[in-house]
């Protein structure tokens, strides 16, 4: 049964709380194919997205790997930024039907998918492109903000999630000190999420119109993204690529990231320009006094368009039963973050 379902087809999934995409991999070499996204917020759960996908398919997988937006962990998920209520793994699988399923944190796949990268999938922000050759991360503003690592080991990348998105924001300048006090006065917390993902920079544009005392208007974070010839539109998008390349330092440091951090997430690909063109590289870099160790670290903005199911099937490359010995699951083990226990 086991070598059935290593050669069978395989589902893999990237769940945010915006869309879910489902795509099918016909075994260990294969690529996602048949990829498909529905709204998360038209289904009660993860179980039901995922049945509705295979429904308009018609496939019976014999295995499937589902990534998720939240955190992971004794036997159970929950979707961060949704309204889905915790659920359990075993609950998912029996319903799908399917003999293998694992369900992990989408950056915990992001970071799975890194070294299978190449230079069509990815924008260089510096001087030089990352190389799987050392510990990796990636940082990802969505509809969330996602945080991951990936260490090498003599027997295979042990990716390391968690919930970085979590952390306080990085601010630096008088302007972004002022954005994050009214942050915390709205918010009760200044965590960078609430800055650095899609409704993040709506709220950065907010604030920055209340500090000149002028009405900001409801934009959304595509529009922020569409008028950056309007003034206020591009300090907003200007300071979102500042914090973020902070932010993305910090990571650096904290993981030893020296092969590079990658860039995922919806926002960034519709402002390339911008990024390249703020100060997020000189912000990566200023870290007094280790100036000289961050500017080696490469950085690079990821366009491929699911890298997810990439690393989704990878983890199923991995844990499946017999599975070569080097590409067995390094994962740590499951743990309750921060996020299962508020």
């Amino acid at each position: 049964m086991s070598g059935a379902i290593r050669d069978g087809v395989w589902l893999v999934a990237d769940v945010g709380g915006t869309n879910a995409r489902f795509a099918l991999v016909d075994g260990p070499d294969g690529a996602p194919s048949d990829v498909g996204s529905l709204p998360t917020r038209d289904y009660p759960g993860l179980a039901e997205a995922a049945a509705a996908y295979l429904e308009g398919t018609g496939a019976r997988p014999s295995a499937a790997c589902l990534a998720v937006a939240g955190p992971v962990g004794g036997g159970t998920y929950r979707l961060t930024n949704a309204g889905w209520p915790r659920g359990a793994v075993e609950a998912v699988r029996a319903h799908l039907g399917v003999p293998h399923l694992d369900v992990i944190n989408d950056f915990e796949a992001l970071a799975l998918a890194l070294p299978r990268l190449g230079g069509r999938d990815l924008v260089v922000v510096g001087d030089r492109a990352p190389a799987a050759d050392a510990a990796l991360a990636v940082v990802g503003p969505g509809t969330g903000l996602g945080v991951a690592g990936l260490v090498p080991t003599p027997s295979g990348w042990v990716p390391v999630p968690g919930e970085g998105g979590q952390v306080d924001v990085p601010a630096a300048t008088g302007r972004e000190m002022e954005v994050t006090r009214l942050l915390r006065a709205e918010k009760g917390a200044a965590t960078a999420e609430y800055l650095l993902s899609g409704a993040g920079l709506a709220r950065v544009h907010r604030y920055l119109a209340a500090l000149d005392g002028e009405p900001a208007g409801e934009l959304t974070a595509q529009q922020i993204c569409e008028r950056r010839d309007d003034p206020r539109c591009d300090e907003a998008l200007r300071m979102f690529c500042a914090l973020l390349g902070s932010l993305a330092g910090n990571v650096a440091l904290t993981l030893g990231a020296r092969g590079g951090v990658y860039l995922g997430g919806g926002i960034l690909p519709r402002i390339v320009d911008v990024l390249h063109d703020s100060a997020f590289r000189a912000r990566f870099e200023g870290k007094p006094p280790v100036e000289d160790y961050m500017r080696a670290i490469p950085t690079a903005l990821i366009v491929h368009p699911g890298p997810a199911l990439v690393g989704a099937a990878v983890r199923l490359a991995q844990s499946l039963p017999d599975a070569p010995p080097d590409a067995r699951p390094h994962a740590l083990p499951d743990a309750p973050s921060a996020m299962e226990t508020a």
